[in-house]
């Protein structure tokens, strides 16, 4: 080929099918992933005054209004957890999912100063935000083990068990499904701007079809099956369930399953619909 006799490592040229995904360019970019991850993590809170801190304060400051109105005032069930520990299991892992689903959703929009002027993998960016959360998650999550650890010493009715070592798997669930839906979104958007609306306001009716208020023990009949057809429910039930033993009695392999074959299926649905977007982009933005 004639790029070969020049000696080109990298040729650049348009993609016309599907499946054509060039994932192993990935790797050669991932200095530039990390470069993401560094930008998304400085920009968040530069010239603010307690800057990192805020990763801490959001979480306490929401698990304390949930508690005085969920759990004092309109006095829903914690699963006989003390309610800030209750409210911040949900929390920590609710704020993951919703943080990498909404920015990864603002993909091509917000980023497309730089997506006409130079040529990299578009995927790099959606997974720079999901890495980057990840720091986010690992702050707040150490909240939660304080938490935990102040409340296991002091109390009795709180038994983390072996599950607490699928961590591991839930993050990637929900990194999985939250990347899945927000790529998808994003190639949307490139002609349907009004879903930059819509999404922040569904992400917020989402989190109470989700049993982040309130335990799934107390959701019976219909509505019981309406929450757990939400593939991030079995993933916060098992994550409370693993570090303080409450809800152990609704654990189901088959939950978790389900919400691994819904991110498998959004994921390549929204890596396809991403990669065959990026290409003409440029002409609808």
């Amino acid at each position: 080929m004639e790029s070969e006799k020049e000696g080109w490592t990298l040729v650049v040229k348009p993609q016309t099918k599907w499946f054509d995904l060039n994932l192993k360019d990935l790797w050669s970019y991932r200095d530039l992933i990390m470069l993401f991850v560094k930008r998304d993590f400085v920009s968040v809170y530069k010239q603010t005054i307690l800057g990192p801190l805020w990763y801490i304060i959001q979480p306490i400051l929401t698990a304390i209004t949930y508690s005085i109105i969920f759990g004092s005032m309109a006095q829903l069930s914690t699963a006989g957890l003390p309610k800030l520990l209750f409210y911040l299991s949900g929390i920590t892992m609710w704020n993951y999912f919703s943080e990498c689903l909404n920015k990864t959703s603002n993909t091509f929009i917000s980023n497309a100063h730089i997506f006409g002027k130079v040529y990299f993998p578009r995927l790099t960016v959606p997974l720079s935000i999901i890495l980057s959360n990840l720091f986010t998650f690992l702050f707040q999550f150490s909240l939660f083990l304080i938490l935990l650890l102040y409340y296991y010493f002091t109390r009795t009715d709180i038994h983390p068990n072996r599950y607490l070592f699928l961590l591991p798997l839930l993050i990637i669930i929900m990194a999985g499904i939250g990347l899945g839906v927000g790529v998808i979104i994003s190639s949307l958007t490139t002609k349907y701007r009004d879903l930059r609306f819509l999404i922040a306001f569904g992400v917020q009716l989402l989190m109470f079809a989700t049993p982040v208020i309130y335990p799934l023990s107390v959701v019976m009949g219909k509505k019981r099956l309406l929450i757990l057809a939400n593939p991030i429910t079995s993933l916060v039930e098992t994550f409370r369930m693993g570090f303080t033993g409450a809800g152990i009695d609704d654990f189901n392999w088959m939950y978790l399953a389900y919400s691994f074959c819904f991110m498998a299926i959004v994921l390549i649905i929204g890596v396809i619909m991403f990669n065959k977007v990026e290409k003409s982009f440029m002409d609808t933005v």
